[in-house]
């Protein structure tokens, strides 16, 4: 819309009276700006801009651009890289159909210009300022075009992620309890009908159900134990894997000897809150994931270029390990969600977490731990 004060030339021949007829310049002129500003608020509207209606203003501004600048010449010439600059808006034109009429007016633009007395150099300024109105309005509309669908898919596949996720662990626990339960049902039908005539076999057939139930349970405490505390290097992959479904490109760096397997669960922890965060939230293009360990301190580190720290609460991560986990002797319970539950459990365990802006782009989350903190919280848990 500002580009409409290139109008000003054309409105001051009108007030200075240098116009043929003013009262018929100032009507070409009004018909102009009122059929812009109807292409343009057209071509932007999300109900209007799929349809022909601002291909049919734009055949009418044209039209009326023509005739003014035949008219009236000089600076009403002017108004020709105006209705170019309104044609790359008209998505119905995007492609090769705006090549070519950017081309055909543009030449039309110049060649009348030329005729009009306007000069060689004239003719020539107007033409090309017509076609490059034209085609940069067209190419910086189609790449934010492009950015909205990028982020779009890029939401897509952070969703899809985190549904295979979800039907990971669901499948997981429909595979481990189904036969279980299956067996449960079955010894207790036989108990029931058992119980009234030998009472030995019922009390044989409750046995089963306690030791079928018992080892039960074992399997879904380690089946949630491993969800929640996988390994480091496991850990690390998956967030590979997540990262690069994301679109997200990882950068993932491992120095230092080997860690104790509850130090190094500790960390994985950290590392899958920090990846989900970050696919899901951040809108980043890449994530660096940094490990550094020596004899008593290992140092944790991932960064991201997106758009900083969300209020969002916990990753699914988080809230489907909390929901499903059960009291174990060996694994402690995780207070809080998200980066809170994890500060909490680094704290338990003697190391700490901080998370917060990385300059003015990007989130960083540091975790430090000794290396031997998570073999003394799991003693101390079992002291418990």
């Amino acid at each position: 819309m500002p580009w409409l004060l290139m109008g000003l030339g054309a409105f001051s021949n009108i007030i200075q009276g240098k116009s043929g007829n003013p009262w018929l310049a100032g009507a070409g002129l009004l018909a102009f700006n009122s059929l812009y500003l109807t292409v343009v608020f057209a071509a932007f509207s999300p109900r209007l801009r799929n349809t022909r209606y601002p291909v049919y203003a734009l055949a009418a501004l044209t039209a009326v651009t023509v005739a003014v600048a035949l008219g009236f010449g000089g600076n009403w010439f002017l108004f020709f890289p105006l209705l170019s600059l309104a044609s790359g808006t008209v998505r119905a034109l995007r492609g090769k159909p705006l090549a070519i009429w950017l081309i055909t007016l543009s030449g039309s633009a110049g060649f009348l210009s030329g005729w009009s007395d306007a000069g060689a150099a004239g003719a020539f300024g107007i033409g090309y300022g017509t076609f490059l109105s034209g085609m940069v309005t067209a190419t910086v509309l189609s790449l934010f075009d492009t950015i909205q669908e990028l982020r779009a898919t890029r939401q897509e596949l952070a969703r899809s992620a985190v549904e295979k996720e979800r039907l990971r662990f669901s499948r997981d626990l429909h595979d481990l309890l189904g036969h279980t339960l299956s067996v449960v049902v079955v010894k207790a039908e036989a108990v029931r009908r058992l119980a009234p005539r030998d009472l030995d076999a019922a009390l044989a057939q409750a046995a089963d159900i306690e030791a079928v139930g018992r080892q039960a349970l074992t399997e879904v405490r380690e089946a949630v134990t491993g969800y929640r505390q996988g390994s480091l290097a496991t850990e690390l992959d998956r967030a590979r894997s997540a990262l690069d479904g994301a679109g997200i490109e990882p950068v993932v760096r491992q120095s230092g000897p080997p860690l104790p397997p509850q130090a190094a669960a500790l960390l994985g922890w950290v590392v899958r809150e920090g990846v989900t965060n970050a696919v899901r939230h951040s809108g980043a293009t890449r994530c660096e994931i940094t490990v550094h360990a020596d004899d008593d301190q290992v140092r944790l580190t991932i960064t991201d270029d997106g758009r900083g720290p969300v209020s969002s609460g916990a990753s699914f991560a988080d809230e489907a390990a909390g929901a499903l986990a059960l009291p174990d002797a060996t694994t402690g319970p995780v207070g809080g969600t998200g980066l809170k539950g994890l500060t909490e459990r680094l704290a338990a365990a003697g190391g700490t977490l901080r998370s917060g802006p990385d300059g003015p782009r990007g989130f960083r989350v540091t975790a430090e731990l000794p290396v031997g903190a998570g073999d003394l919280a799991d003693t101390e848990e079992l002291s418990r």
